[in-house]
């Protein structure tokens, strides 16, 4: 009875060491994915906030200068086109937010605030593993 003990031991440690070392790859894996990941959100970070701090101070700027030219057109031409300076003016400042607005999107669309290498690594993973 107990060579049979003996012959279970001996098949089990072969087993129970190839589980142990599929658990070590897959946790190695893991935490190598964990650094890449952080890497690259610290550069989104940076790049974060460099699009804030411009976003921000363009936005200001801009306020200052609808505010201010917006006035002065309005004093000056509602003699001459009364209410109709004002559809002008509604006009012209919306075709400007629309290009502001295309100018971030392909500030999105160039990817600087996503995670290329981790996603493609991430795809390669489920890939191997399915």
């Amino acid at each position: 009875m107990e060579s049979k003990e003996t012959h279970a031991e001996q098949e089990h440690p072969g087993l129970f060491s190839g589980m142990l070392s599929i658990v070590k790859n897959l946790l190695g894996l893991i935490v190598n994915r964990i650094e890449l990941a952080s890497l690259e959100l610290s550069e989104i970070g940076g790049n974060l906030a460099k699009f804030l701090v411009l976003f921000a101070l363009a936005a200001i700027a801009l306020w200052f200068a609808v505010a201010f030219w917006t006035g002065l057109l309005v004093l000056l031409a509602w003699n001459v086109w009364g209410w109709k300076i004002l559809a002008v003016l509604g006009v012209f400042f919306s075709v400007i937010t629309v290009l502001f607005a295309w100018r971030a999107y392909a500030f999105l669309r160039r990817g600087k605030l996503s995670l290329p290498l981790t996603m493609a690594e991430l795809r390669k993973d489920r890939d191997a593993l399915l």
